[in-house]
C-alpha cells in the first residue's frame, strides 16, 4: 500500500564518535569490565546528584539485585503493576518473594496508588512502580505511602532516563531506582541497565552480587560470602552508553518535540472523532520514550489490536505494544491471577499500541504516522 520506505517502531542511532570508542576498545585488550565501565559510572553518578550507580549487563537483574539487597525473600509480598515488561515482576519471584499486582490509573496508565494502598498486607516489603513511557508516578504521594507502611521503593524506571518530577531528575533522589539501556530505550548501550544506590555499603553489595559474590583483596586475596550472579557491564558497552549518554539533553529534547508534533497532527478532536485515547500530554516531566494509543474496541468482534498493527503494516508503519497483562501470562495464572481481577489494566493491556518514537525521526515521519493510524481507525 505504501510505497514510501517503511517507519519502523523503534531504531537505533549510533554516531561514528561511538563507532570508532567501540574500536578503541576492541583494540585496547581490555573488553570485558573495566576503565568504560568505571567512567560510564561514574558519569551516571554525576547526572544523579553524585549518588552511588552501579552498571550491570540488564535492566532486569538490577531490580532483582535491589530486592536482595533489600533482604526481600521468601514470605514476603511486593506490589507491582500487571502493565509492564514481565522481567518487572519475574525479579519478584526470582528473590523468592510473592508478586502482588495492583490495578492502573486509566490516564497515566501507571500504577494507582491507591489501589497499591489498598493491596498492603503485613506481609508487604516493597513496591515496584513503573514509569510507563517515561512518565513517573506523583513522586510525593509514592514515598509518603512507602513511608507511612515502612516499605522499600524499586522504581522500575527503565524506561525514564531523562525524565523528571518537578524539576528534579529521576534517579536523583528517592530509593533504587533501575535504568535499562536495552536497544530501543532513549540511551542504549545495545543491552545494559544500571542501579542507582543509596549509599556506599549498598554499592558494595551490588558489586557482589554483580559478580558471583566476590570480594578482592591485595594481590590474591578472595571470598565469596553472598550468592552472585553473572551480570557485570562490557566495556564494549560502556563505550556506547558513554557515546549516547553525552547526547542524552539533546534525545530528550527531540523527542518532546516529536510528541508534540503528534499532539499538534492528530488534533484537539481525534479522541472524539476516532475513538481512541492519547497519552497524557506531559511536557513537564515525561522523556516520551513511547508514545502510545488505546485503540477502541472494534464493533465487529475481530481483535482490534492485531488487526490494526497488520493494516499499519500495509501503510508502512511498525507498531509495537507495551504491555500485555503480566497476571494473564501462563506463569502467572497457575499462581491464581485471572481475567477480571484488575479491569483497567486489561482492557489497557489488550488496547494499547506504541507509535513509532525514536531519535532520528522527522516531523515528517510524525505525519506519516499519524495519517496512517487515522486511515485504519476511519477504515476500522
Amino acid at each position: 500500500m505504501s510505497q514510501q520506505p517503511f517507519l519502523p517502531f523503534s531504531k537505533p542511532t549510533i554516531d561514528e564518535a561511538t563507532i570508532s570508542a567501540v574500536g578503541d576498545v576492541l583494540r585496547s585488550g581490555w573488553i570485558t569490565s573495566g576503565p568504560k565501565v568505571q567512567a560510564f559510572e561514574a558519569q551516571l553518578s554525576e547526572y544523579f546528584g553524585g549518588r552511588p550507580v552501579r552498571t550491570f549487563n540488564s535492566g532486569t537483574c538490577t531490580m532483582e539485585i535491589a530486592l536482595r539487597i533489600a533482604g526481600i525473600g521468601p514470605g514476603d509480598e511486593v506490589i507491582t503493576t500487571p502493565i509492564s515488561w514481565v522481567a518487572t515482576a519475574n525479579v519478584i519471584l526470582e528473590v523468592g518473594a510473592t508478586p502482588v499486582f495492583a490495578d492502573i490509573d486509566p490516564v497515566t496508565r501507571n500504577i494507582d496508588l491507591a489501589q497499591v494502598e489498598a493491596a498492603i498486607t503485613p506481609r508487604t516489603k516493597a513496591i515496584i512502580p513503573v514509569y510507563l513511557a517515561g512518565l513517573p508516578l506523583d513522586m510525593p504521594m509514592l514515598y509518603a505511602l512507602a513511608n507511612k507502611y515502612n516499605l522499600r521503593i524499586v522504581e522500575d524506571a527503565a524506561q525514564a532516563l531523562g525524565s523528571s518530577w518537578d524539576g528534579e531528575r529521576i534517579g536523583a533522589t528517592g530509593d533504587f531506582v533501575s535504568f535499562s539501556f536495552q536497544a530501543n530505550k532513549n540511551i542504549t548501550s545495545s543491552e545494559g541497565g544500571c542501579l542507582v544506590l543509596n549509599n556506599a555499603e549498598e554499592a558494595r553489595l551490588a558489586e557482589k552480587y554483580r559478580l558471583q559474590g566476590v570480594t578482592r583483596s591485595g594481590f590474591d586475596g578472595l571470598d565469596v560470602d553472598v550468592l552472585g550472579g553473572k551480570f557485570n557491564m562490557t566495556d564494549i558497552a560502556a563505550a556506547i552508553g558513554l557515546g549516547q549518554f553525552a547526547h542524552i539533553e539533546k534525545i530528550t529534547a527531540h523527542r518532546q518535540n516529536l510528541a508534540r508534533h503528534y499532539f499538534k497532527c492528530f488534533g484537539s478532536d481525534f479522541e472524539k472523532q476516532y475513538g481512541a485515547q492519547l497519552p497524557p500530554a506531559d511536557f513537564e516531566n515525561s522523556n516520551w520514550h513511547l508514545f502510545q494509543l488505546v485503540l477502541p474496541e472494534r464493533k465487529d468482534g475481530l481483535p482490534a489490536r492485531a488487526t490494526f498493527m497488520e493494516q499499519m503494516q500495509a501503510h508502512g508503519v511498525g507498531i509495537g505494544y507495551h504491555y500485555p497483562p503480566i497476571h494473564l501470562l501462563s506463569l502467572y495464572r497457575a499462581q491464581g491471577f485471572k481475567e477480571g481481577m484488575f479491569p483497567v489494566a486489561e482492557r489497557v493491556g489488550r488496547l494499547i499500541v506504541s507509535l513509532p518514537m525514536f531519535t532520528a525521526m522527522t516531523e515528517a515521519d510524525v505525519e506519516r504516522s499519524v495519517a496512517a493510524v487515522k486511515a485504519v481507525l476511519k477504515a476500522g
